[in-house]
């Protein structure tokens, strides 16, 4: 739940002024003795009030004479440097506000000039103003045509700048290394091969021969069974069969 915030004013009734007084002075006692304590700073305060004959002083008579002992030997220029009264504090909260009034005028003095500025452009005439309006709205024109010069001067300058330096290519790859023979070594090799060589043709023409003299023999046995008869001339036969029991018992026609 808030705290309901209280009215700056005086309080008419005596019972819940004096009730004020004390809850607000045990406060303010509160606040000056973190104070001295959080910052090591040298404080005291003195509270005069009509609910009191004597003023209430703290943190002790004493130490309350020694701060102003000190206070009072400082030069006057520094004694007044920040001191106000009632009647400036209030000069310069007046001073203050003033100023951000006419700080805020000042804006929406502008903000209604650009919003004729805007209606001008879409056929809104300008009869209704007058010389200080006129005057307020070239003022805003001539703002908004310097912005728009300087952004257009930026682009250019944008655009101008030479694009970056292509990097730097990467650094080439090292060249293969090629191992080269020696003289001796490559005639050795190519005298190997040429023999490895020479030993295949002579056993492909080794093979090529005695399948033609295979051939040759079939075709020749082929020939002059053509002429012979089995079990009738045993010189015929390429082997001798004479102890043969499968060759002799053979009935032959």
């Amino acid at each position: 739940m808030t705290r309901k915030k209280v009215k700056l004013a005086y309080i008419t009734n005596d019972s819940s002024r004096k009730a004020t007084f004390k809850k607000r002075k045990k406060g303010l006692l509160k606040k000056v003795s973190e104070l001295s304590t959080l910052c090591d700073i040298k404080t005291c305060a003195i509270i005069y009030s009509p609910y009191d004959t004597q003023p209430e002083v703290w943190p002790s008579p004493m130490e309350v004479q020694n701060i102003i002992a000190k206070f009072k030997m400082m030069p006057e220029m520094d004694q007044s440097k920040k001191m106000v009264n009632q009647e400036s504090f209030l000069r310069q909260r007046i001073a203050k506000s003033e100023e951000q009034l006419k700080k805020q005028q000042r804006d929406n003095r502008e903000k209604e000039m650009t919003q004729v500025m805007y209606r001008s452009l879409v056929g809104e005439g300008l009869h209704n103003l007058n010389i200080v309006d006129l005057n307020d709205l070239g003022w805003v024109i001539d703002k908004s045509i310097k912005e728009i010069d300087e952004k257009i001067k930026s682009l250019l300058e944008q655009q101008a700048v030479p694009p970056p330096p292509p990097p730097p290519p990467a650094a080439a790859a090292p060249a293969p290394q090629v191992v080269t023979m020696t003289s001796h070594a490559s005639r050795t090799t190519k005298q190997d091969m040429f023999n490895d060589e020479a030993a295949v043709r002579n056993t492909i023409t080794d093979l090529a021969t005695d399948s033609s003299q295979n051939q040759q023999w079939l075709m020749d046995l082929l020939k002059s069974n053509d002429n012979m008869c089995f079990g009738r001339n045993d010189d015929m036969l390429p082997y001798s069969l004479h102890t043969n029991n499968f060759w002799s018992n053979f009935p032959f026609p």
